[in-house]
């Protein structure tokens, strides 16, 4: 009569993987899930949700992902899909590509940055446009 479906685990935490300050990493991280790193990530980076890179955080390598909020230092490549938010105390050297980008002042955005286009797709002889 009151069967509930009993969730996991990772379900009752929240799916956002983290590294704490401190932490090196060298290789390469895949995640489906958000993802927050403090610490320090030598290698490449690809995600199909969020990347937050904290104060104390830093990314050297290429990062791959639908939304990212920088505030510490990033040297590489980036692709975000959707939004790549720049924060004020932020460091980022290399090349983005984005569908939007904000900035905030006093942010060092050393970077070419390739802003995308809105797709238009076709749909039943109609034509859409996909943000």
């Amino acid at each position: 009569m009151f069967n509930k479906k009993e969730k996991s685990y990772t379900d009752l935490l929240g799916k956002t993987n983290r590294i704490v300050e401190g932490t090196i990493i060298k290789g390469d991280i895949i995640s489906k899930a958000d993802f927050r790193l403090d610490g320090e990530l030598i290698g490449n980076f690809q995600s199909t949700g969020k990347l937050v890179i904290g104060p104390t955080g830093s990314v050297t390598g290429d990062i791959s992902c639908n939304n990212a909020d920088i505030e510490g230092n990033f040297n590489g490549t980036i692709q975000v899909t959707e939004l790549l938010n720049v924060k004020s105390k932020a460091s980022i050297h290399g090349d983005a590509t984005v569908g939007k980008l904000a900035v905030e002042p006093g942010a060092d955005f050393t970077a070419s940055c390739k802003m995308k286009e809105n797709v238009k797709l076709l749909t039943d002889g109609k034509e859409t446009q996909q943000k």
